[in-house]
């Protein structure tokens, strides 16, 4: 049961997803709503925070900040008071741009959020977690991660920090006994605003993106790739020679 002043006093799991104003974070949230877990959401646009509450008002709280801000934590935390408890944290906040000319305006700002943000924010829902016994943590990292990029070097790298952050913290959960799992969403082509011009190969829509990595961590899988056959893609770039790899990066 909640506690008196909760909005939520029936079972279900609690879940807060940073970065849940259009895309994948948006769709997942309306999926775990629709299920019946409590949703606590979280973006920059309160209007759409507010627009996706509306649509299931017993099942979603919503928290406006700015992860590049100095308020990351507290907004956390009181998130995690109007759910009464957190279960399962996603940190689907994420920036990248073309960065031809090396942009450092494009680069600081994709180190802000996909490192530095996600680092802070993680870092508290993997004590909470640990010290609660038991939870989940997932990242929407991406296929990126993989290899270095000229295109926009800052948004390889930063996605290549978080999956191997979130590598960290699952041996770190394993070595503490903890039942505390971890999950490294990597995700190819995605039709969300970050994806930028023309339909790409093996596109997925939103809906079809969130369904999988929901599905993904329901089973708590340590590392998933969206949708499945990037599977394929992400082997063949890992073990592609760099004198070929050269040509495309």
């Amino acid at each position: 049961m909640g506690k008196q002043g909760s909005p939520f006093m029936g079972p279900g799991g609690k879940v807060i997803i940073i970065g849940a104003t259009s895309g994948i974070g948006r769709e997942l949230a309306t999926i775990y709503a629709a299920k019946g877990y409590f949703v606590g959401i979280t973006g920059r646009r309160n209007e759409l925070l507010l627009s996706l509450q509306t649509k299931f008002p017993k099942n979603i709280v919503t928290e406006c900040f700015d992860v590049t801000q100095k308020e990351n934590i507290p907004h956390l935390q009181t998130l995690i008071q109007k759910l009464d408890g957190l279960d399962i944290l996603i940190y689907n906040s994420g920036y990248g741009d073309v960065s031809k000319e090396l942009d450092w305006d494009i680069e600081k700002r994709t180190t802000d959020v996909n490192v530095n943000g996600f680092i802070e924010i993680v870092c508290y829902a993997f004590n909470y977690l640990v010290n609660q016994g038991h939870g989940q943590i997932a990242c929407t990292s991406s296929i990126a991660s993989i290899r270095g990029n000229s295109h926009a070097p800052a948004y390889s790298a930063s996605k290549a920090s978080e999956s191997v952050y979130m590598e960290g913290l699952w041996l770190k959960a394993k070595k503490l006994n903890k039942d505390v799992s971890v999950t490294d969403i990597q995700p190819g082509y995605v039709a969300t605003h970050l994806a930028k011009g023309n339909k790409k190969f093996w596109e997925a829509t939103p809906q079809k993106a969130a369904q999988q990595i929901y599905e993904a961590i329901s089973k708590k899988k340590k590392r998933v790739y969206i949708t499945k056959r990037w599977w394929i893609v992400a082997k063949f770039i890992k073990w592609l020679p760099f004198f070929i790899y050269q040509k495309l990066g």
